[in-house]
C-alpha cells in the first residue's frame, strides 16, 4: 500500500501553480533548497527501463534520479518517493501517509510561521485593529446584510434599552449616550472604527493624569455601571460571541463582541470615540471591522485544531450530561440521546486522529507502528465491544447484527464511497488526474485477499451446510465446531500476522524508498507526544462513554424504525466516525494527490480486515459474547461485488468525476438495497 507520490500543499494554498500528478513509478528527487517550495515534487511518465542520473554527480548537491520499473530490466538503485516538507517532523508525517497501515493525515502537527502564510489565511487570525480602508472593496457585502438580519438590529435594541435604564439611573448619563452611540454601531459596524482617546494632560503630568483616570474609573457612574448595565450587556455579548463562533464563517464576529467585552466596555465612556475607517487619527485603535462573513473559516484553527472539531466538542458535552444525569428520559428522549452519542464520535475521532499523527510523527517506527495498530481502530472497536457486550446483557443478537452490519459498512464505504467522492471534487477541480496504477492495484489485490479471509467461514458454511451460531451446528444436526471454529481461529491468526508484515515491511526494511527533504530544522510542535498521548487516552474514554450512550439507546430507532436495521448499521453507525478521514481523503484530492485519497479509505478497510475483526474474535474468546464470524448473504455478496468494481476502476491509472459518480452510485445502489432488505430474523 505504497503509492510513489503525493502532493501535500500546504492548508492555505490558495491557487495558482498546482502540484503535479502522478503518471507511472517513476520518481525525481529534485535538488533541494530552504528557498524552494515546501511541498514540491515531480513524477514523470518515461517508458524506457533504465536508472540514468540527470546531471553529472556532484558532492555536494543530490542529483536528479530518473528509474523505470520494467518487466525485465531492474536496477541496483531503488526509485525513491521523493518527499519535502518544512521540517523534520512533518516530513516524518508525510511519509507515514504512505506507510502500509498507517492513517491517512492531512492536518499539520507543527505550527507554521506566520509570516509564511498567505494573506488569506493572515486574515482569519486578525485582530480586527487595523485599518485598510483602500483594500477592502464594497461594504455592501451579502454576509455583512447577513448580519444585520442575524445579528445586528436585537444587539442594537438591547444597547438602546441599557442606554434608557442607565438614563433613569441619572449617574449613569455618561454610559447611557455610550451606550446610544454604540447600538448605531452595531447595527452596521462596517467600515467604522472605535478609538481610545488618551487626553493630552496626561503627557504633561503623568502622575497626575495617572491619578484622575484612576479616580474616574471608581466614580459613581461607574459602580451604576458595572451594577446596572455591564452585566446585561456581558449576557448578550456572550450569546452573540458564542452563536457566530459555532458558525464559523462568522467568527470575525464573535471577535468584536469579545474585544467590546473585555476592553470597550471597560473604559471610561469618554474615551471611546466612534468614527469612519477612512483616515488615521487615533492614537489607539480598539475595533475596526469591515466584513462579518469569511468563508475561509474553515481553515481556522486553534491549538493546531480545525474550529469545526473545537465546536463539535459541545456535543460531547451534551451527550455525557444529558445521557448520564436524565437515565430516566424524563426530559430527553432516547432518539435524541442517540443522535447527540452519535455526533460526538465525530470530534474524538478527529482528536484520536490528531494525537495518533503527532505520536507517530514524532517517534520512531516501533512506537508509530504500536501507536496505529492500538489507537488506529480504537473508534470502531469501543462502539463495537459495547454493543456485543450489551446484547450479551440483554439477550438482544440484534445488536450482533448491528455490529455486523456497521463492519460491512465501513467496508462499503472505504471501498467504493470515500474513493468516488474524492473522484468526483478531485476531478471536478483538475479535470483528469492520474495515480500508480500498479501500487493502487497492489492494494486494491490486497484488500480483495483480506475480505476473502473475513469472509471464508461464511463460504465455508454455504459450502458445508447452515450453521447455527447457537452451538455452531450444520442443517443435517451433526457437530461442526471442531472444522469451524478452528477456521476462525486460523483466520482470525494468519490476518494480523499478515499486517505485521506489512509494517515491517514499509517501516524497516524498505523504509530507504522514500527521499525525504526538510526545508529546515527545528519545529515547534501543537502537541508533545505525552500532551499527544494524554489527548488520546482522554479520547478513548470518552469514546467509550458516548459508545455505550449510542448502544443504550439505539434500540428505539431499531424498533420504531421502518428502515431496515441494516441500514442503520452500514450507514449511521460505519461512516461517522471515518467523517475525519472523508475530509482527508477530500482533501489530498483537491490538492491532485489522488492516490493518497485511494489509500485513506484502503488503510481503513485493512484495518477493519486484518485488526478489528481478530480482536473482536479473541475478545468473543475470552469473554463469549456469541460473536460469531459468519455474515448474511447480503453482507457477503455486497463486499465481493464492490472489490470487484474497484478494481476495474483502478485498471487504466486514471481518475475523472465521471469514474467516481459510478462507485458513488453503486454505493448508494447498495444502500437502496439495504434499505429494503428485511431486518435480521428475531429483530
Amino acid at each position: 500500500m505504497i503509492s510513489s507520490h503525493s502532493s501535500d500543499s500546504p492548508e492555505d494554498h490558495d491557487g495558482g501553480r498546482q502540484p503535479a500528478s502522478c503518471c507511472d513509478r517513476i520518481c525525481v528527487a529534485h535538488v533541494h533548497s530552504e528557498a524552494s517550495d515546501a511541498h514540491t515534487h515531480s513524477c514523470l511518465l518515461q517508458t524506457s527501463a533504465s536508472c540514468t542520473p540527470k546531471h553529472p554527480q556532484r558532492s555536494e548537491t543530490p542529483y536528479t534520479l530518473s528509474c523505470s520499473f520494467g518487466d525485465e530490466i531492474w536496477d541496483e538503485n531503488p526509485c525513491k518517493t521523493t518527499i519535502s516538507a518544512e521540517n523534520e517532523v512533518e516530513a516524518q508525517k508525510l511519509a507515514n501517509n504512505y506507510k502500509f497501515g498507517f492513517r491517512k493525515w492531512k492536518s499539520h502537527v507543527t505550527e507554521r510561521p506566520f509570516e509564511d502564510r498567505s494573506n488569506i489565511v493572515k486574515e482569519l487570525y486578525s485582530e480586527l485593529n487595523v485599518i485598510k480602508p483602500y483594500s477592502v472593496g464594497s461594504l455592501f457585502t451579502c454576509g455583512n446584510v447577513l448580519y444585520v438580519f442575524l445579528f445586528g438590529w436585537w444587539i442594537s435594541l438591547v444597547y438602546v434599552f441599557v442606554g434608557l435604564l442607565m438614563f433613569l439611573t441619572v449617574f449613569g448619563i455618561p454610559y447611557a449616550k455610550l451606550c446610544w452611540k454604540l447600538s448605531c454601531y452595531f447595527l452596521w459596524p462596517f467600515g467604522k472604527s472605535i478609538d481610545k482617546v488618551v487626553f493630552l494632560f496626561i503627557s504633561k503630568c503623568n502622575l497626575c493624569g495617572w491619578v484622575l483616570l484612576i479616580f474616574e474609573s471608581w466614580r459613581m457612574s461607574t459602580y451604576v455601571w458595572l451594577l446596572v448595565g455591564y452585566p446585561l450587556l456581558a449576557v448578550t455579548h456572550s450569546v452573540l460571541c458564542l452563536i457566530s463562533w459555532l458558525l464559523v464563517f462568522t467568527i470575525p464576529v464573535a471577535k468584536m463582541s469579545t474585544k467590546t467585552l473585555h476592553t470597550i466596555l471597560l473604559i471610561p465612556p469618554e474615551h471611546v470615540h466612534i468614527s469612519q475607517a477612512t483616515e488615521v487619527r487615533a492614537l489607539y485603535f480598539i475595533l475596526c471591522c469591515y466584513h462579518a462573513v469569511n468563508l475561509y473559516y474553515y481553515k481556522y484553527t486553534v491549538d493546531g485544531i480545525n474550529v469545526f472539531a473545537v465546536n463539535l466538542l459541545l456535543f460531547v458535552i451534551v451527550s455525557l450530561v444529558i445521557g448520564y444525569v436524565d437515565k430516566s428520559n424524563q426530559f430527553v428522549s432516547s432518539e435524541v440521546k442517540f443522535a447527540t452519542a452519535v455526533i460526538s464520535i465525530i470530534p474524538l475521532s478527529y482528536y484520536i486522529g490528531m494525537g495518533i499523527a503527532s505520536i507517530s510523527a514524532q517517534s520512531n517506527f516501533a512506537v508509530g507502528a504500536v501507536v496505529n495498530a492500538t489507537f488506529g481502530s480504537i473508534t470502531e472497536l469501543t462502539f463495537y465491544i459495547t454493543a456485543l457486550v450489551r446484547g450479551h446483557h440483554q439477550g438482544n443478537k440484534c445488536l450482533q447484527e448491528i455490529v455486523k452490519a456497521a463492519l460491512t459498512g465501513t467496508l462499503l464505504g472505504c471501498i467504493l464511497f470515500i474513493p468516488g467522492i474524492c473522484m468526483i471534487i478531485g476531478g471536478l477541480r483538475h479535470r483528469e488526474q492520474r495515480f500508480n496504477s500498479r501500487s493502487t492495484g497492489v492494494s486494491s489485490s490486497l484488500l480483495f485477499i483480506s475480505i476473502g479471509g473475513v469472509f471464508a467461514p461464511t463460504l465455508f458454511s454455504k459450502a458445508y451446510g447452515n450453521l447455527v451460531c447457537e452451538d455452531c451446528t450444520n442443517s443435517t444436526g451433526t457437530n461442526s465446531s471442531g472444522s469451524f471454529m478452528p477456521l476462525v481461529y486460523t483466520i482470525s491468526i494468519l490476518l494480523p500476522v499478515s499486517y505485521i508484515i506489512g509494517l515491517i515491511f514499509t517501516l524497516k526494511t524498505h523504509s530507504h524508498i522514500y527521499d525525504i527533504h526538510v526545508g529546515h530544522l527545528g519545529a515547534s510542535v501543537h502537541w508533545s507526544r505525552w500532551r499527544a498521548l494524554l489527548i488520546l487516552i482522554v479520547a478513548t474514554v470518552l469514546m467509550s462513554a458516548c459508545a455505550d450512550l449510542t448502544t443504550e439507546h439505539i434500540q428505539p430507532i431499531l424498533s420504531h424504525s421502518s428502515m431496515s436495521q441494516y441500514f442503520i448499521g452500514v450507514t449511521v453507525l460505519a461512516m461517522v466516525p471515518e467523517i475525519p478521514e472523508i475530509v482527508n481523503g477530500v482533501q489530498f484530492a483537491l490538492q491532485n494527490a489522488i492516490s493518497l485519497s485511494f489509500e485513506v479509505g484502503s488503510c481503513i478497510a485493512v484495518q477493519v480486515c486484518m485488526i478489528q475483526i481478530p480482536i473482536l474474535v479473541l475478545f468473543n474468546i475470552f469473554y463469549d459474547v456469541g460473536f460469531v464470524l459468519i455474515f448474511s448473504d447480503l453482507h457477503l455478496w455486497a463486499s465481493i461485488f464492490s472489490v470487484i468494481v474497484v478494481n476495474y476502476i483502478f485498471m487504466d491509472g486514471k481518475s475523472d468525476y465521471f469514474q467516481g459518480t459510478a462507485l458513488v452510485v453503486v454505493y448508494l445502489i447498495l444502500l437502496a438495497m439495504y434499505y429494503f432488505a428485511p431486518s435480521p430474523s428475531g429483530c
